[in-house]
C-alpha cells in the first residue's frame, strides 16, 4: 500500500508517496529540512538550488559513513564466528 502525505521542507510544502509509514516519511522530511537550515544558517548567500544541492551531498556522506561503519561490523561479527 503507499501512503501519501504533504510534508513541509525549507519553507515548501512537497507531496510525498511511498511504501514507508507516514512516520517515516516524516522523519526522512524533517531529516533534509534540518540539513538544509543547518547549510543555509553557515552560508546564507546559497541560492535553494545549491543549498538543495549541498544538502544532498552532506546527506549522502553521511550515509556513506555509516555504510562504511556498518561493513566494518559486519566484517568483525563474521571474523568471530567459529
Amino acid at each position: 500500500m503507499r501512503n501519501r502525505l504533504t510534508v513541509e521542507i525549507y519553507g515548501q510544502q512537497y507531496n510525498l508517496t511511498g511504501k514507508a509509514s507516514p512516520g517515516h516519511m516524516r522523519q526522512v522530511a524533517s531529516y533534509v529540512d534540518e540539513k538544509m537550515r543547518q547549510i543555509a544558517d553557515k552560508n546564507p548567500r546559497l541560492d535553494t538550488t545549491r543549498l538543495a544541492v549541498l544538502s544532498a551531498v552532506n546527506i549522502a556522506d553521511d550515509y556513506l559513513q555509516l555504510k562504511k561503519t556498518y561493513e566494518e561490523m559486519m566484517h568483525l561479527i563474521e571474523d568471530e564466528q567459529p
